[in-house]
């Protein structure tokens, strides 16, 4: 519901969907008549959920039994700049031998790297996720000090995206297993599935984004529409 240049968000993220991926059978998973307030003015589908899910994906999972769909595209509303061909490929990594797909990019700078709000993720060498943290992994032993910029932009360091895919019979397993240990501890949802040897495959994606999960990032998003002109 923060407001980024008058408008919330939630609104920001539901017109960039539509806006590079129309094609989408989009529905909104809200606990709040708020937020389907706040999409109703666009004409914007909710689904109204539990308010007390341990995790997004479990609000996912109670919204696709009203929806139907086989496969789960899950645009988190902290994803302002989700692309086209980032959509696309999480679909197209769904439609593989796998439950569950999510998205990374590269890190470029330490700051970042270091940064507790902003995940990262290793994974094996055919890209599936080894674990998820908010702590800097890979993590170099040895160097002394922070690592410099180069090695971390010229190192697998992977940010994790909050975009996700899923097949809907793995949405109803995941929904009845209990929040995972890690997962608690770290406050990542997609540690359970890993804590329950499911596999996460993991698309690299190389476009721009800001998510925005404190104020400073609403003012770097602010910043970036004033260069768009939005």
């Amino acid at each position: 519901m923060h407001k980024i240049k008058g408008k919330p968000l939630l609104v920001w993220v539901a017109e960039r969907i539509v806006r590079v991926a129309p094609q989408l059978d989009l529905w909104f998973a809200v606990d709040d008549p708020l937020l389907a307030d706040c999409l109703a003015p666009g004409g914007h589908r909710t689904v109204m959920t539990r308010t007390d899910h341990a995790s997004g994906t479990d609000r996912i999972a109670e919204a696709n039994r009203q929806v139907g769909a086989e496969q789960v595209i899950n645009v988190q509303a902290d994803e302002p700049l989700v692309s086209g061909a980032q959509i696309e490929l999480l679909a197209k990594l769904i439609s593989g031998p796998v439950d569950m797909a999510t998205l990374a990019t590269r890190f470029t700078s330490v700051a970042d790297f270091r940064n507790p709000n902003q995940v990262k993720v290793v994974c094996d060498a055919s890209g599936a996720a080894l674990y998820f943290s908010r702590s800097p992994i890979p993590y170099p032993r040895d160097l002394s000090g922070d690592p410099p910029d180069g090695w971390v932009a010229s190192n697998p360091c992977l940010k994790h995206l909050g975009l996700y895919a899923y097949k809907a019979a793995f949405l109803e397993e995941f929904a009845r297993l209990p929040p995972g240990r890690h997962e608690m501890i770290e406050r990542l949802e997609q540690l359970r599935a890993l804590e329950n040897g499911r596999r996460i495959a993991v698309g690299i994606t190389e476009d721009p984004t800001i998510g925005v999960d404190v104020p400073e990032d609403a003012v770097k998003f602010a910043a970036h529409l004033g260069l768009e002109g939005a």
